[in-house]
């Protein structure tokens, strides 16, 4: 039997979690523990072995079902705080969360929503399938983290490293029933928010077993709308803000506007004919229908409070995502097998105040003193996946793993821009009848990707203490694009088209790539407490389109511009409209990382400490920049960049009722090379563009160079079997920049604290808990879009493209949980 530093026993049982300083209910095949042992071992699957967390050689964190729950942990960006090196810019419902490992983030934070590909330097899977959700983290087992390239293991690029929602399988010893509800209220919201679901598994037989959760959310929000005209075209989005009544006259707020409503659930059949045989078929499918951004316009050209938005029109958001899939494990005798198979479909369907972008192209919409737009998008997803991998099972100290990936991915997105009122603005003042349907622009853009990889590793045990691991992945895609637009408005006030006409040629254009990716790792135990290990491991992601339509040549009495340029491609008047990249399409980007790390057990398996410092070279990282013409935002390839720092994390046992943990990372990550015409710079008075260049040694944004977090857990013990349980938990971290380098108008996020608490009294069949998040109500800003120079106002028309998004304040509730086993 493949030995794989299994610790004794005895060490096994008081050792828990490694690097995230949490633990919670263990995995199936859980390990031997004491009778007196507090700790429960997460066995974790992210080397594609059975594994406790601490016999890992690699820096994986583990959060378990029962820590989720007991913690109320309910999305992703609620671990951030106690998972060292990860950060979750927390944006709301509507906007994309991006995930951020080790610092390696070249995006400007607060951008745009980026919803169905959020996961950016990180693969996200559920099970074992590659998908970016924000999945509500409901009836889990665990989630593994995995901090840095995982490219040998995973079919799908690992840039950075992987999460992965691993869901409880259903049961085929027994039958349970789970109610659980929740109700809480923020401070700034009128009010009370609501959280409900159940989970039953069935046991029919014992070959055959169902699984179900079902939930239903019901947020309220505490972002205001308070500028959101009565009637758009119509009213005036820039009265006199200090007269009452001007105001009255033209807005119809809206309280609590970012709310939402989510359904989520998922049901699964697992069947076990033989003893060497396990299928699990399961869908998951997720539905919300979200009000607006959670976003503040405090720093814009509007008087807006710290929980307002600017927005002119309200801004809804519906989406919904399904996942099939198909996962059977075979018992080869010399090798498992598993087969992962997958297909998913995402739909957006969303609306958004677009006034901002067409008064800053000073095409003269601004001369119309009720002038608003908006956009009307929507995006459909479409992907099939599969993987297969062997994992060896013999005797000796040679073991192996290989495998094999496909993904087959479809997209289609269209954008219609409307400016309502605009039209009839112009036949009364010019005479022309432009376009009665008030459609401004309009876009399509197509994109078929096929990925392909093979991947493997093989280790080898030197002695019982130390082995060594060689891993490889060949990789292959394809990608191929089709997009264009059209500005019916303005050809047909040209004269070039009917007045109902869109007119479209969509342009294909495309990329292709394929290499080799390698991981070198080995481990020391010198004894059963400690475990020494060093990793040189690589990753990759792979290139995209920008969604943007080719210029044509250039046009004075048509300046499309809204369109991307080729390299070295003019279009306009002058040289400044030279483009210095290509602003169509970005390629692939790749990371090797180097870490050395320990995991230890001391006074006597009471305190669990573990680090690990990593340095990772970025080759042509995907950076956020933008075009030359109109300044839309768009993701380039830099020269280079790199991250570096440190990782520790302590749990401490330190009576029978008392638990203490925490945790510290640092990095810090910029550019290695200097980038031409990377940060957007806009002159004012007016919106004259211009671009600076990124330098060696700019910082990259979306991330704090230091974090740390506290918590401490005490259980009292009552009469029977009931507890009380306090929780204070506080994490920390430094402030961050919202876009590269600082410069060009970045704004420095400031660092900031926030401290949770509650109490639980559990009964063991039922337990209810009150709650406290964001103890002191902090005020935070986590992300921002654009910057503080578009503060301007045209011919009285304030631009308002400038906010932050922010995170909640001070919110309490109360939560009930019943099992029946």
């Amino acid at each position: 039997m493949n030995k794989r530093r299994l610790m004794q026993t005895s060490s096994a049982a008081i050792v828990a979690l490694a690097t995230a300083p949490c633990l919670g209910i263990a995995h199936a095949q859980t390990a031997p523990q004491a009778d007196d042992d507090k700790r429960e071992i997460i066995i974790v699957t992210g080397t594609r072995r059975d594994e406790s967390v601490q016999d890992t050689p690699i820096n994986i964190a583990a959060v378990g079902g029962a820590e989720i729950e007991e913690e109320g942990l309910v999305e992703l960006s609620d671990l951030a705080a106690v998972i060292p090196g990860l950060t979750v810019v927390d944006q709301g419902p509507r906007a994309g969360n991006p995930i951020i490992v080790r610092g390696l983030n070249a995006d400007p934070i607060g951008a745009e929503e980026g919803v169905s590909d959020g996961g950016g330097t990180v693969a996200t899977y559920v099970g074992e399938i590659p998908v970016y959700i924000d999945l509500k983290l409901e009836d889990l087992e665990r989630v593994e983290v995995l901090l840095g390239p995982q490219g040998t293991l995973y079919g799908a690029g690992t840039l950075g490293g992987a999460i992965r929602y691993i869901p409880r399988k259903p049961d085929t010893t027994g039958d349970t029933l789970e109610l659980r509800s929740s109700v809480y209220g923020y401070s700034e919201a009128s009010d009370a928010s609501y959280d409900v679901g159940f989970t039953f598994n069935k046991a029919l037989g014992d070959k055959f077993a169902i699984r179900g959760t079902l939930g239903y959310l019901s947020d309220s929000g505490f972002i205001d709308y308070p500028f959101v005209v009565q009637e758009i075209g119509v009213s005036e989005p820039d009265p006199n803000f200090a007269d009452p009544a001007a105001r009255a006259a033209n807005f119809a707020p809206a309280e609590d506007a970012n709310g939402q409503d989510m359904l989520s659930g998922r049901i699964a059949a697992r069947w076990l004919p033989t003893d060497w045989l396990d299928a699990t078929l399961s869908y998951y499918y997720q539905q919300q229908d979200i009000e607006g951004r959670t976003i503040s316009s405090k720093r814009s050209t509007v008087p807006a409070g710290e929980y307002e938005a600017g927005m002119r029109v309200r801004e809804p958001n519906d989406r919904q995502q399904e996942l099939l899939a198909l996962e059977v494990i075979a018992d080869l005798g010399f090798a498992e097998l598993t087969s992962a198979s997958g297909y998913g479909r995402y739909e957006e369907h969303g609306q958004r105040d677009q006034t901002d972008l067409l008064i800053t192209l000073e095409y003269s919409y601004e001369a119309f003193p009720e002038f608003a737009a908006f956009t009307r998008e929507d995006v459909e997803d479409e992907f099939v996946t599969q993987e297969m991998r062997l994992v060896s099972q013999m005797e000796g100290p040679l073991s192996w793993i290989v495998g094999g990936f496909y993904n087959h991915r479809y997209s289609y997105g269209v954008s219609q821009e409307f400016t309502p009122g605009f039209n009839d603005f112009v036949v009364t003042d010019f005479g022309f009848d432009f376009r009665p349907d008030a459609l401004e622009y309009y876009s399509a853009d197509y994109t078929h990707l096929i990925e392909k990889a093979f991947f493997g590793e093989v280790s080898y045990d030197i002695t019982p203490q130390w082995d060594v691991t060689l891993g490889a992945r060949q990789y292959e895609y394809t990608f191929r694009t089709a997009s264009d637009q059209d500005f019916p408005l303005l050809e047909t006030g040209l004269g070039r088209t009917p007045n109902d006409a869109i007119v479209m040629e969509l342009t294909d254009a495309g990329q292709e790539d394929d290499g080799w990716l390698y991981k070198f790792n080995t481990s020391w135990q010198p004894n059963d407490d400690l475990l020494l290990y060093l990793t040189v491991s690589q990753g990759f992601r792979i290139g995209n389109s920008n969604g943007l339509a080719p210029c044509p040549g250039f046009d004075p009495l048509s300046p499309q511009g809204s369109c991307a340029l080729a390299p070295g491609q003019q279009y306009g008047p002058g040289a400044g409209d030279i483009a210095q990249f290509d602003e169509r399409q970005y390629g692939p980007d790749k990371t090797q990382n180097y870490e050395i790390g320990f995991k230890s057990s001391l006074l006597d398996g009471d305190l669990i400490f573990n680090g690990a410092a990593f340095f990772i070279e970025w080759e042509d990282p995907q950076v956020g920049s933008a075009t030359v013409n109109a300044a839309i935002p768009i993701t380039i390839n830099a020269n280079g960049a790199e991250s570096k720092g440190v990782e520790f994390s302590a749990d401490w046992f330190a009576t029978e009722q008392l638990r203490l943990r925490g945790s510290y990372s640092y990095a810090k990550s910029e550019l290695t090379e200097d980038v031409p015409d990377l940060i957007t710079t806009i002159a004012p008075p007016g919106f004259a563009t211009t671009f600076e260049d990124g330098l060696a040694g700019d910082r990259l944004p979306g991330s704090p160079e230091n974090q740390f977090a506290f918590f401490a857990d005490y259980e009292q013990p009552l009469s029977g079997d009931a507890t009380l349980n306090y929780r204070l938990g506080y994490s920390w971290q430094d402030d961050v920049l919202t876009r590269t380098g600082g410069r060009g108008g970045s704004l420095t996020l400031d660092s900031y604290g926030v401290a949770n608490a509650s109490v639980t009294y559990d009964a063991g069949a039922w337990a209810v808990t009150g709650f406290v998040k964001n103890l002191f109500d902090e005020y935070i800003e986590t992300g921002a879009r654009s910057t503080a120079r578009f503060n301007q106002t045209i011919n009285g028309a304030n631009v308002r493209s400038f906010y932050t998004n922010v995170a909640p304040p001070l919110t309490f509730g109360v939560r009930f949980r019943y099992r029946l086993e």
